[in-house]
């Protein structure tokens, strides 16, 4: 016999729907219920004690190590806190309801609203909201209304990734996280410790320091006038000071513009500014890269280990506007063929490329495509975005348009985190002109006695 399953038209009753809450939000009975377990079974006064005892020991722990307090009790007193004052029931109804983010069962007219599962709040500023969207709807529909969620929400940004089958993750800028400047990494004495592969440039939304790796990698920046462009590079070259020294790393500079990389001349492998030097100063590097790829051919290996027999070779561009597209047709046509070899053939034999450039357009950056990892600081249009970051980049929350043309914002902007593909806003150290000087005298000190610089092991 055949049966057809037929859904009800009558809604879960209040009492189920209260114990299925109850049972969700454990805390709401155990606690109150601990509480008054106390005062039943050891008396008003002690169970004060206790509390009281217990506030005392945390206020003691807030003033006497705050990074201890900061790492471990704070993002959990944070999120209770917003969890259940930001984020109420009512108001995060409400928001969703503002936004068309809700919907509705057509047979019971019941409203369904998306659940939030947890809210972590590892920063002062930023809160991480995982939601249980209702059966029908996708990433792709908050995608599309962050703006007015923001708005919603009271808040300055929304970006959102999606976390599994029905659950994504809201990250939510409540505030603006850099306040302050983020001073110039410091440099190491001791090659060793220096990380191709995570390489310090500055600070994220969520108040850990931001990496990126070098080797194997190429970095594009973008970013418009006074943007802070040139503070990437350069904390990147501090952060591995050590492995210039040695010669297990060289700089080769193509710098039409001549001012902040000019200091770096002296200690480079190869500089050049005028554009037919530059081109011969790229055609040098790809030489390079192709005796190294027969090298490893003929030694059977994929790869190097930087040393002074196989350095890492690093090829920064600055302006790259200037020297694909505004200057000399014949140099520039033959600079982009070349770049487009490094850009496809140099990671494995340890050939980097950083490029920095004010308009990321493919007319003026043609090999854009071929950087493996992009930075997107203050841009003066909105489709600048997502021709540095990729598609929907600015629909997902990178909003680096609507960066102020302030001194202040300089090297705030975004990047893609690999993993989950979501926009994170981050702050690049600031390399003033003394601090490009020291970096200079540093690597110009071969001898490990010349220990008078600011320098950690």
């Amino acid at each position: 016999m055949r049966t057809s399953h037929k859904t009800s038209k009558r809604r879960m009753g209040r009492e189920v729907r209260a114990a299925v809450w109850t049972a969700r939000h454990p805390g709401s009975v155990l606690v109150p219920g601990a509480v008054t377990t106390s005062v039943l079974e050891l008396g008003a006064v002690p169970t004060g004690g206790i509390l009281g005892g217990t506030a005392l020991a945390a206020c003691g722990w807030y003033r006497a190590h705050p990074d201890s307090w900061d790492a471990y009790a704070a993002p959990y007193m944070r999120a209770f806190l917003r969890r259940w004052w930001h984020y109420l029931g009512w108001r995060w109804r409400d928001a969703l309801l503002s936004c068309d983010l809700v919907a509705t069962n057509r047979k019971t007219r019941e409203l369904r609203v998306p659940r939030i599962l947890k809210v972590r709040s590892y920063s002062p500023t930023v809160d991480t909201i995982h939601v249980r969207i209702v059966p029908g709807q996708h990433a792709r529909q908050f995608e599309a209304k962050l703006p007015e969620l923001a708005d919603a929400l009271k808040v300055e940004r929304v970006a959102v990734e999606r976390i599994k089958p029905q659950v994504i993750g809201l990250v939510v800028e409540r505030s603006e996280p850099f306040t302050e400047v983020i001073d110039a990494p410091e440099m190491a004495f001791d090659p060793e410790v220096v990380d191709l592969a995570a390489l310090y440039l500055g600070e994220d939304e969520f108040g850990n320091d931001w990496r990126e790796p070098l080797l194997g990698q190429h970095l594009f920046i973008a970013g418009a006038t006074g943007a802070g462009k040139n503070s990437i590079p350069l904390s990147l070259l501090r952060a591995m000071a050590p492995l210039i020294r040695d010669g297990l790393v060289r700089l080769w500079i193509c710098d039409p513009k001549q001012l902040e990389f000019s200091q770096l001349a002296p200690v480079a492998h190869r500089y050049a500014t005028d554009p037919d030097d530059c081109r011969d100063l790229v055609a040098e590097f790809v030489q390079d890269m192709e005796a190294t790829q027969q090298g490893l051919a003929a030694e059977g290996q994929r790869g190097i280990t930087p040393s002074p027999a196989t350095p890492l070779n690093v090829l920064i561009c600055d302006e790259l506007g200037a020297l694909l597209a505004y200057g000399d047709a014949a140099a520039a046509r033959d600079l982009r063929k070349l770049l487009a070899l490094v850009g496809s053939q140099g990671r494995a034999t340890g050939h980097t490329m950083v490029g920095l450039v004010q308009e990321p357009t493919k007319d003026t950056v043609p090999v854009r495509d071929l950087f493996t990892i992009r930075i997107c600081l203050r841009v003066t249009s909105a489709a600048h975005v997502d021709m540095v970051l990729g598609d929907t980049a600015r629909l997902r929350g990178a909003l680096a348009d609507e960066i102020p043309n302030a001194q202040e914002t300089a090297g705030i902007g975004y990047v893609i985190r690999q993993r989950s593909r979501v926009p994170m806003r981050v702050r690049a150290a600031y390399v003033d002109e003394a601090e490009t000087a020291e970096l200079v005298t540093f690597i110009g000190a071969n001898a490990p006695g010349n220990s008078g610089l600011r320098v950690v092991s």
